[in-house]
C-alpha cells in the first residue's frame, strides 16, 4: 500500500492565461520508500532545487502555477506514463527511476528495485493525479481565454557527462522540435533568451522538451507548451548542500521573468 497521505502538488490559480509547471522541483520520499535507498539517493541529488523561488515573480504576473512536492525517484511526472524513452538511443532515467543522473544505483538492494506492478501502483498514486491537475487547469484556462500557454520549468547541472557532453548552455528551450507550440512564440522567447547577456542559450538542443511539453502542446487548439531546462549554476550551488545563491540568482532572474513575460504577452495575440 502506497504512502498517499502527503500532499502531492502545491497549486496556485492564476487570472492569466499561463501555467508554470515544475514536475520535478518536489524532494519528498515516502518513507517506505526512502528505506530502500540508498544514502546519496536519500540526498536527492537531481531534483531540479529552488524553482518556486526562482520564479518568485510569477504569481504577481497572474499565472498559475503547479509545483510538485515528490521527488522524481518517487515517479517521473515528465515521463510517459509507458515508460518508453524520450530520447531514443542516448542514456535517459526512467518513469520510476533506478539510477541517477551520475549513473549511480539508487537502490541499496537490487531485490528493492520496483517491480512492474509497483511501478503501475507509483504512476497511479502520484503521477495521475499531478497530470489530471495540469490538464483541468490547461483546459480551464483555454475556456477563459480562448488560448493556454504551458510553461514546464527545469533546473539541471552544468555538466552531467552521461547526457550531454561538455557544458549546456544556461537556456535550454524545447518545443518538441517546433510540435508543441506556434513557431512565432518559439521565434520571440529565443531572441528574449539569447538577448541575456552573459548566458547562452539555444532551442531544442539536447534538451527538446518532456512528456509534459510534448503530451500537453496543441498548437492547434491554441495551448502552446515550451520547457525551459536551465543551468543550476545560473541561480544555485549545483553540489551539496545545494544552497540558493542570490547573489547569482539576482542576475538571471530579470531575463527570466521578461521570457515569461514574452510568453504571456503572446497568448491574447492567439485568440
Amino acid at each position: 500500500m502506497l504512502d498517499t497521505t502527503h500532499p502531492l502538488f502545491s497549486f496556485h490559480q492564476g487570472t492569466a492565461p499561463l501555467l508554470i509547471s515544475m514536475p520535478h522541483a518536489g524532494t519528498y520520499l515516502p518513507p517506505a520508500i526512502a528505506a530502500r535507498l540508498t544514502p546519496e539517493a536519500r540526498q536527492v541529488p537531481d531534483t531540479d532545487w529552488h524553482l518556486p523561488r526562482l520564479y518568485d515573480f510569477a504569481q504577481a504576473l497572474g499565472a498559475s502555477i503547479l509545483v510538485a512536492t515528490h521527488s522524481r525517484y518517487v515517479v517521473d511526472l515528465n515521463r510517459p506514463p509507458d515508460g518508453a524513452s524520450l530520447y531514443p538511443g542516448q542514456s535517459v532515467t526512467g518513469l520510476c527511476p533506478v539510477d541517477s543522473f551520475d549513473d549511480a544505483p539508487l537502490y541499496a538492494n537490487p531485490a528493492d528495485v520496483p517491480n512492474e506492478a509497483e511501478v503501475a501502483a507509483r504512476r497511479e498514486a502520484y503521477w495521475a493525479p499531478y497530470h489530471a491537475q495540469l490538464r483541468a487547469e490547461l483546459e480551464r484556462l483555454r475556456a477563459a481565454h480562448g488560448v493556454a500557454v504551458l510553461w514546464d520549468a527545469h533546473s539541471i547541472r552544468s555538466v552531467l557527462p552521461r547526457f550531454f557532453e561538455g557544458r549546456l548552455p544556461d537556456l535550454n528551450l524545447g518545443t518538441g522540435q517546433g510540435a508543441s507550440c506556434a513557431p512565432a512564440l518559439a521565434e520571440q522567447l529565443l531572441a528574449s533568451a539569447k538577448a541575456a547577456q552573459g548566458y547562452t542559450a539555444v532551442l531544442n538542443g539536447r534538451f527538446t522538451g518532456g512528456y509534459i511539453t510534448r503530451h500537453y502542446g496543441e498548437p492547434a487548439r491554441n495551448i502552446h507548451a515550451v520547457q525551459l531546462e536551465m543551468t543550476q549554476c545560473s541561480y544555485m550551488q549545483e553540489t551539496l548542500p545545494f544552497d540558493y545563491l542570490p547573489e547569482v540568482a539576482a542576475g538571471v532572474q530579470p531575463h527570466l521573468k521578461r521570457m515569461v513575460e514574452t510568453a504571456l504577452a503572446f497568448a491574447p495575440t492567439r485568440r
